[in-house]
């Protein structure tokens, strides 16, 4: 568990020099979008945590820079305030991240993996390693946002062939083991395990694609109410809303921006940048619904035939490069269909990694949920608006998904690599036929 904790602080230090040494001091600075914090305040916000919880915390060490802490607390200053704030210039940022990074790797080498709950399995260490994985993706956000930037570039997904599985998949009914107790490094809002019945439903077999989007666009989805909850439908009207965002209709063929690339929008890739919303008009559209958080990892966990979950959709095995799409490898959805070695025993692709899929659950707590190792993380977003995503994205370390983890956005956000499928209940005839 210390090897794993080392590799998995290098290893998202290194994103963040990435995402941080591809771009010049003023772009670092600068606020590309009021919905996001200025790279700079990242990058420190980043430091500071790791002080506060691995110098401070677990290696009782002297504060380095206590006069900063209000700074880079996230919930005194709002995203859209803190590019007024008196930050640390890009260079000095990064020399207290490096300064605090070399003290936690000796606090890391010094302490016993036992003796209490923020250190037993090293529970610390992957908790900030998760954290900055996090803010990693939100500065990948950050540069998708960026107008008119030099292009960002990746090694392209391994090309696969069209996928010509069944378009759904029956999910059967029972119970099963939801959360977890013994994953050594899930966060408070994944515990405890519980049992949980789910009825009997059909789930769409893989994400659903741009080109299956784009025919409810084009059938003028964005026009019609009845497909629309009443506040999405509002949003839609006040913000003119036609098409994903970072779509745009150019010569009659539909056109989107994607890391400063304007390309043709792929048809057998997952659609990305949608809100809840339109998740949730698409499936209404369709026939269908969103499936509940529940159903989602039963779909992602459940081992039919036995009374077990396992920790991904293909077993307990930490994900690999054939399994799922995750660790910024690509930035882009793989072709639905992909990645066979990381189907569920039922059949489903793609649960993993590409894109975080809306659910229609509000975020809250499991029963006998503890706040821990503090209130902020979770606790004080149960209850809001707030809409559940499950399974990562391609912008996700593996370190920060898994088939416990829970995600969480307003039902209005677009800019996060969000996409989803689809599910159904079954029917009359396929209940009396004994589907159920």
């Amino acid at each position: 568990m210390r090897a794993r904790a080392r590799t998995a602080l290098l290893a998202a230090r290194e994103r963040t020099a990435l995402l941080t040494s591809c771009v010049e001091d003023p772009e670092l600075t600068a606020q590309h979008s009021p919905l996001m914090s200025p790279l700079v305040w990242d990058l420190a916000h980043i430091g500071n945590q790791e002080e506060q919880w691995l110098l401070r915390a677990v290696g009782g060490r002297d504060a380095l820079r206590p006069e900063i802490d209000s700074l880079y607390d996230a919930f005194e200053h709002p995203r859209a305030t803190r590019p007024s704030l008196p930050l640390l210039a890009p260079q000095e940022a990064r020399r207290y991240a490096a300064d605090v990074r070399g003290r936690a790797l000796d606090v890391l080498e010094s302490t016993p993996f036992h003796g209490s709950r923020l250190t037993d399995a090293g529970f610390a260490f992957g908790m900030i390693a998760q954290h900055e994985q996090q803010h990693d993706e939100t500065m990948l956000i950050t540069h998708q946002l960026r107008a008119g930037a030099p292009a960002l570039t990746a090694p392209e997904p391994e090309p696969a062939p069209a996928f010509s599985g069944p378009a759904e998949v029956l999910v059967p009914g029972g119970p099963f083991h939801m959360g977890t107790t013994t994953e050594p490094w899930a966060l408070d809002n994944e515990r405890p395990a519980h049992r949980q019945f789910v009825p009997p439903f059909f789930l769409d077999t893989t994400p659903v694609t741009n080109g299956a989007y784009r025919r409810f666009v084009d059938a003028g989805g964005y026009d019609d109410p009845r497909w629309w909850d009443e506040r999405g439908w509002e949003t839609v009207r006040r913000n003119k809303l036609t098409a994903p965002l970072f779509w745009r209709r150019e010569a009659g063929q539909w056109l989107r921006r994607r890391f400063g690339h304007v390309e043709p929008v792929p048809d057998d890739e997952p659609v990305l940048h949608v809100s809840w919303y339109e998740a949730d008009a698409y499936a209404r559209w369709a026939g269908r619904r969103l499936p509940t958080e529940a159903e989602w990892e039963k779909a992602a966990r459940h081992q039919p035939g036995e009374d077990r979950s396992t920790r991904y959709p293909w077993g307990d095995a930490e994900p690999t490069p054939d399994r799922a799409n995750l660790g910024q490898r690509h930035l882009r959805p793989a072709p639905a269909g992909s990645y066979p070695r990381g189907a569920s025993p039922l059949g489903i692709r793609q649960l993993i990694g590409d894109v975080w899929e809306w659910t229609a659950s509000d975020f809250l707590p499991y029963p006998g949920f503890v706040a821990f190792p503090y209130r902020e993380y979770s606790e004080v977003f149960f209850g809001g608006d707030y809409k559940v995503l499950r399974g990562g994205a391609f912008s996700v370390d593996a370190v920060a998904c898994r088939g416990t983890f829970r995600n969480w956005d307003h039902p209005v956000r677009r800019q996060i690599f969000s996409g989803f499928r689809t599910a159904r209940d079954l029917t009359a005839a396929e209940t009396a036929a004994g589907l159920a």
